[in-house]
């Protein structure tokens, strides 16, 4: 939903320049319809019952979550703020599924108290304490066991969470046993099974397998009186950053290899896509500020930085980056860096790129995953403004922070 109409880049019916130059920058700007369309080819990808849980931690903005609420999905969340944001955007908490290895009590409680879908339990010790909580509360806690099948996901090894060495999840060799222990416990409902083996997969066989490994330990269950009424199979499906490279997954395909998997079981689906809704639905706009040459080096210097973009910094992710507004400028080989007191703060190394003015604007492309929502005050500096664009009008849904608001709850 963003494209350039005379040279200039629009988003939706919207002109990016009348967004900045009213909000300012650096501002991240999203489309409404980009998420629409993206959740409407997810949803009719499955045939059979299921529920779409937004994962909340790729874009937390309660105005993105009520987007996909008003179309019917649920939410996947890993503490309690996110419950707490689902609910406040209106997301159904029947819908609702708690993942995370480091669940504290109060956390428990909050996803009891709220009568959430299920609690995706990541170990026995976590097992017992969801038991502990539950009967404090005289209630019956929804569990699946997430398990870990070590299979490979081939993605970067920072969000890779489908091995045995990651520490997400239950040995898929002891996931039967606790199974059975967790059948005996008295505030316990063994609800469903779980499993999320990475990010950022742009070929989904990984997937696949591991279905195959999990409906294997499902049929072993369900001979000893398990009852599974739920397969939640995580996330993790990919977006197109670099168009030279990737290759958009096929939904309608990873649909068919889950679903086949899983064709032997009475079961709802649970898919808990984030960076594939939202991703390439969003970008940081930000103003160039300077340009400098060291040596045979040459910097463009922007006004956002890696605490408003963590990606490239984090996981040597490539963004595209171009200009607001092409003129058709002899192209540069730059590094493009922000203003941290760090090194590693830059969005593009050795990066050709048509030559922009200071104080014009460059865009950075399919930033709406795990954006903002990684951004920090490092340096204390305010985070961006964040605005949803809607057709031919926009709105600021996150305004940008003030330096009141650097100190705010500080206490001299």
């Amino acid at each position: 939903m963003f494209e350039y109409k005379n040279n200039e880049l629009y988003a939706e019916g919207v002109r990016v320049k009348n967004i900045v130059d009213n909000v300012g920058s650096p501002v991240y700007v999203y489309s409404k319809g980009h998420f629409k369309a993206q959740f409407e080819k997810f949803n009719k990808a499955f045939s059979r019952e299921h529920v779409i849980a937004f994962a909340i931690k790729s874009n937390s903005n309660l105005a993105v979550i009520k987007t996909f609420a008003s179309l019917g999905a649920g939410a996947d969340i890993v503490s309690k703020g996110e419950l707490f944001r689902a609910i406040k955007a209106g997301v159904d908490t029947s819908k609702i599924v708690f993942s995370g290895v480091a669940k504290r009590d109060d956390e428990i409680e909050y996803a009891l108290e709220n009568d959430i879908m299920m609690i995706n339990v990541e170990s026995e010790d976590e097992l017992y304490n969801v038991n502990r909580v539950a009967e404090k509360l005289n209630k019956k806690a929804r569990i699946a066991f997430r398990v870990n099948p070590d299979v490979d996901p081939k993605t970067h090894p920072y969000i890779s969470t489908g091995l045995k060495k990651n520490k997400f999840g239950v040995p898929y060799e002891e996931a039967y046993d606790l199974y059975l222990k967790a059948k005996e416990l008295k505030n316990i409902d063994v609800y469903g099974i779980q499993f999320h083996i990475g990010s950022q997969l742009l070929d989904t066989t990984p997937i696949y397998d591991a279905s195959v490994r999990v409906a294997d330990l499902m049929r072993r269950l369900t001979d000893k009186g398990v009852e599974f009424r739920v397969v939640d199979v995580g996330g993790g499906v990919g977006i197109v950053y670099d168009e030279k490279t990737d290759k958009e997954p096929d939904v309608n395909l990873y649909a068919r290899q889950i679903e086949e998997a899983f064709r032997d079981f009475d079961v709802k689906l649970v898919l808990e896509p984030g960076r594939f809704l939202v991703g390439n639905g969003g970008i940081l706009v930000s103003k160039v500020i300077y340009h400098k040459t060291n040596g045979q080096k040459n910097f463009l210097i922007i006004d956002a930085g890696m605490n408003d973009l963590l990606r490239p910094s984090l996981y040597k992710a490539y963004h595209k980056i171009a200009p607001m507004k092409k003129t058709g400028s002899k192209a540069i080989k730059c590094d493009i860096v922000g203003p941290i007191c760090e090194t590693g703060d830059f969005f593009a190394r050795d990066y050709e790129i048509e030559d922009v003015p200071n104080g014009n604007f460059i865009v950075v492309f399919s930033a709406g995953a795990y954006g903002f929502t990684m951004a920090s005050n490092y340096n204390s500096r305010p985070r961006p403004a964040e605005v949803l664009v809607s057709g031919d009008s926009y709105r600021v849904v996150r305004e940008r922070e003030s330096l009141e608001d650097l100190i705010k709850g500080e206490i001299l």
